[in-house]
């Protein structure tokens, strides 16, 4: 399967495709540096195969390569950033107790 992800900055969110059908999105506002994610939601029909996972792995990246700070209001953002620490970094120390991280 062929899994791209896109940033769709006009509808505030990142996109997944699997062999080129939108499979998921992940939802966010921009305020200034930082994007704040709200809800990630993937197609049930293509459950376990780790779309939203590839989703948020590459929107954090994206992020990251932006020089941008993320706040997880998204609960896989924040599970994702727990069993990823390399991305602790991109959520701005002042607000890691708040997200439990």
């Amino acid at each position: 399967m062929r899994v791209e992800v896109t940033d769709r900055p006009k509808k505030s969110r990142f996109e997944v495709y699997a062999d080129g059908e939108l499979a998921g999105f992940a939802d966010y506002r921009r305020a200034g540096d930082q994007l704040s994610f709200t809800h990630t939601e993937t197609e049930p029909r293509l459950a376990g195969r780790g779309l939203a996972t590839a989703l948020i792995r590459a929107a954090l990246d994206e992020v990251r390569e932006r020089g941008a700070g993320v706040l997880p209001f998204c609960s896989f953002v924040q599970d994702f950033i727990k069993r990823n620490p390399e991305y602790l970094e991109l959520v701005p120390q002042d607000q890691r107790e708040r997200f439990e991280l």
